[in-house]
């Protein structure tokens, strides 16, 4: 069985909602803000010269909801042709719509294998920035293919798997400092009507060893701690991000188990030039497990971080493990002088270990390159089309509305 390929096609339609967020060309956001947008140009500015016939880039009149629809249609190779709906929008709370930008995400997805999917992720400010709401609100119906544990699984031993998911992560951040922020939140991962057809291979499934079930529930609280000085959530020219998840797990909450982990994301940004936008990204995720036996579906894995965006170059979930290690290096560079067109290269790699007393056994690596079409030069944000290549013949396309990380 070829492997599971994330490829969605974003299909831009005239049709697409696209309005600006501010009274300026920059995106406040920290202490710092974008360059001047003015004389940059996007693919709204392309559609109204296509069928206004304009010559110059269009100076949109400022909304307070910058508001983005995007028809989508897609294909992977276990799950055949999807048709849904992307949106995102974006508006400030603070009535002189200043400080930082609030962003609610809002997606939903059928294809014809029957995988259903609907996503809400919103992230709110509030009370002039001294507090954050963070919501994570999924519903799937997901045929899925796993391949064991480790990081030298093969794709012999594909799994095809099928559940019902709902997850629900609810947190409250309060403002402690300049860009620092502590907070105190909810978890809840309920995987239920799960089936399994076995290795390709007819050996026994790592997902029958670990301990098959039928459902499995994860329900604890946790506590996060959050730096963030980056100049724009999106795509960011220049700043740093730092998040530090613990999560805790009990049974008096509802838990099937007693177990817990912490997630450490880190991003790093560096503006190479005062002339240009050209930026050079690194990423470091680690999702470690603490105590305890998680649920098998709730194990670290590939694409199942918060925006599902490591490991371009694999499928989602190709590989699994009790330990996560991942690291992502990008350069982002313009084509065009007005801003329009970009492009990315990038390499990464990531480890999976099968116990929590595994070391360090194999690397995976992955690499590639990619265009960027800028959809709104107020906000920066960018259509990301990707083409990345891993190990044992795995590639695909990997598509994004705004940076991956």
């Amino acid at each position: 069985m070829p492997p599971l390929l994330k490829f969605r096609i974003l299909i831009i339609l005239a049709a697409m909602l696209c309005c600006d967020c501010a009274n300026s060309s920059v995106l406040p956001f920290g202490d710092t803000t974008l360059v001047d947008s003015a004389d940059q140009k996007d693919i709204i500015d392309v559609l109204h010269r296509v069928f206004s016939k304009q010559k110059n880039g269009i100076d949109r009149p400022p909304k307070k909801i910058a508001l983005s629809v995007v028809p989508t249609v897609g294909y992977t190779l276990s799950t055949g042709f999807a048709i849904g709906l992307s949106s995102v929008a974006t508006f400030y709370t603070q009535p002189q719509h200043s400080g930082n930008q609030s962003v609610i995400n809002l997606q939903a997805f059928y294809d014809s294998h029957s995988q259903q999917t609907f996503m809400a992720e919103s992230n709110i400010w509030a009370f002039d920035d001294q507090f954050k709401f963070v919501t994570d609100l999924r519903v799937i119906k997901y045929p899925d293919v796993t391949y064991g544990l480790g990081s030298s699984t093969t794709t012999l031993k594909a799994d095809a798997i099928t559940f019902d998911y709902l997850r629900l992560y609810q947190t409250f951040l309060k403002k402690v400092s300049k860009n620092f922020y502590a907070g105190v939140g909810y978890s809840l991962d309920y995987h239920y009507e799960i089936t399994e057809e076995g290795n390709l291979d007819n050996t026994v499934s790592d997902f029958k060893r670990y301990g098959e079930t039928s459902s499995s529930r994860s329900s604890g609280f946790n506590l996060d701690l959050l730096f963030d000085s980056r100049t724009n959530p999106v795509n960011s020219l220049g700043g740093s991000y730092a998040n530090i998840v613990y999560r805790d797990n009990l049974k008096a909450m509802g838990s099937d188990s007693k177990w817990s982990s912490i997630q450490i994301d880190i991003r790093k940004y560096f503006k190479l030039s005062d002339h240009s936008n050209n930026v050079l990204a690194l990423w470091s995720y680690s999702w470690i497990t603490l105590s305890g036996k998680q649920p098998y579906l709730d194990l670290p894995s590939v694409g199942n971080d918060t925006y599902n965006n490591t490991g371009r170059g694999y499928a989602i979930d190709r590989f699994r493990g009790k330990n996560m290690l991942y690291l992502e290096s990008e350069y982002r560079f313009g084509i065009t002088k007005n801003g329009l067109l970009g492009a990315v290269v990038f390499a990464n790699a990531q480890n999976y270990q099968r116990s929590v007393s595994n070391g360090l056994n194999k690397i995976i690596p992955a690499a590639g390159t990619g265009i960027r079409v800028k959809i709104n030069k107020r906000s920066n944000t960018n259509l990301c089309i990707d083409y990345a290549i891993g190990t044992d013949n795995s590639h695909g396309v990997f598509v994004n509305l705004g940076e991956v990380f």
